[in-house]
């Protein structure tokens, strides 16, 4: 497979800026793996997908505020510093990105309040940077006051407060805090259709993996071989392992809640269609001719062109049927990316 097969048009008013209310109310698109068959529903009709016995699983990770806005020291220029992950707790050093980066250079410090600053004390990609803050104690509750909500670029507009909560899935759990972007497929998961979904006898089972800024790179090697995923850091307990053992046993469906789900599963697998439990970071880089190996059913958002996202759903489905899919969206006005509407692939 090339880089340049998949391409496809999106006209830029189908990019959500805001989600639709409540939830699941949003359009969900039904795709035949087998046969290319395709039906429009509204994501709400997800459960009439799912049978007693099966197992759901969804990324519990948490967004935090990870977009901080400061003054650099002496020529009072404005950056950003964009939180990716805490290097040590101890000294509280954090890899981040920074924008704009050519004002940004090795023993700089960037205030955020009188008494708030981080350091510069090292350079990792053109606009990545290894900084140290001063403050010492819990700096997750600093975070939270002053970070904005990390939302993707193609969303043009400053966040609001509004944008905490929908940019979050409702079953987040706040001692699974690390992602810089919402796992968007569960955010179409109400309270009230977990519970339909739970009281149809589907087993609902959790994971972690904190989604990086790298979900929203783009490919840029024509040879899909020669691509390197950024690593990701995952969990998957024992019981959660056991449950999607036990289902697989019984013959019964694996539906996965988004791309983030189906790298952790499938880079887990074991002999004899079981999956290993434990934690650690995963590279994993899934597309055609791979197929997936755990995930029976699919539960997606739709993605960027030429993204490991949309790379990874071929690999569920045929791409064809994957980009004949995307068009019919795209004619039928369906909203794109992180805010708009899902896919299902059955």
């Amino acid at each position: 497979m090339k880089l340049s097969q998949f391409k496809y048009p999106i006209p830029k008013n189908l990019i959500a800026k805001v989600p639709k209310t409540p939830r699941d109310a949003c359009k969900l698109l039904v795709l035949n793996k087998e046969t290319g068959e395709m039906e429009s529903k509204k994501f709400k009709d997800v459960i009439d997908y799912m049978d007693a016995g099966d197992v759901l699983v969804l990324n519990d990770s948490k967004v935090f505020n990870a977009r901080l806005y400061g003054t650099k020291e002496k020529t009072k220029a404005k950056i950003e510093v964009f939180l990716l992950r805490q290097l040590s707790t101890e000294e509280n050093i954090w890899d981040v990105v920074v924008d704009p980066a050519r004002k940004v250079r090795i023993g700089n410090r960037i205030f955020f309040t009188k008494n708030l600053f981080c350091e510069v004390i090292d350079n990792t990609t053109s606009r990545g940077r290894i900084v140290r803050f001063n403050y010492q104690g819990d700096f997750s509750k600093y975070i939270e006051k002053l970070g904005k909500t990390p939302l993707p670029p193609y969303i043009k507009r400053d966040s609001t407060e509004k944008d905490k909560e929908d940019y979050q899935t409702i079953y987040a759990n706040s001692l699974h805090v690390g992602s810089v972007a919402a796992p968007t497929a569960g955010l179409h998961f109400t309270k009230e259709l977990l519970k339909k979904i739970e009281n149809k006898g589907v087993k609902i089972v959790y994971l972690t993996l904190h989604i990086g800024l790298g979900t929203f790179r783009l490919v840029e090697v024509e040879d899909l071989s020669k691509h390197r995923m950024d690593s990701e850091y995952y969990e998957m307990s024992k019981e959660s392992a056991d449950i999607i053992n036990a289902s697989i046993a019984k013959r019964k469906k694996v539906i996965a809640v988004g791309t983030s789900v189906a790298r952790v599963l499938e880079t887990n697998v074991i002999t004899s269609r079981q999956v290993r439990w434990g934690k650690g970071w995963t590279d994993r880089f899934i597309h055609p001719p791979q197929k997936l190996r755990i995930v029976d059913r699919l539960i997606t958002n739709f993605h960027m062109p030429q993204s490991t996202l949309l790379m990874l759903a071929c690999a569920m489905a045929e791409r064809d049927y994957i980009m004949k899919a995307y068009k019919k969206a795209v004619k039928e006005k369906y909203r794109f990316y992180s805010y708009g509407d899902a896919m299902m692939i059955i």
